[in-house]
């Protein structure tokens, strides 16, 4: 068994297919014809209702907008802790 090549998809490509989808073309024809996933399909058609945007960081909900933003300053912190406790080791040496 061969596995497929991932491919990636311009958000102009993506608007076209699920503008296709909005005007009524059947959603298996449009799998078919294209050769894309169903849950590509889905997850396009999905991200266009709810914010308009094929970008993931535009698709997130506030949660996991502010789950991103604590794990990035939880990560300068412990950073900056540890310079911290190098620079004690150095100080304490002289």
């Amino acid at each position: 068994m061969t596995k497929k090549e991932r491919r990636t998809f311009t958000p102009e490509f993506k608007q076209q297919i699920v503008q296709l989808y909005q005007n009524g073309k059947p959603r298996k024809d449009l799998i078919r014809e294209y050769d894309l996933t169903p849950s590509s399909l889905d997850k396009w058609v999905s991200q266009s209702q709810k914010s308009g945007s094929f970008k993931e960081k535009d698709n997130l909900s506030p949660e996991e907008q502010e789950l991103v933003r604590l794990r990035k300053e939880n990560k300068q912190l412990m950073m900056e802790n540890d310079i911290l406790k190098q620079a004690a080791l150095i100080l304490g040496r002289k």
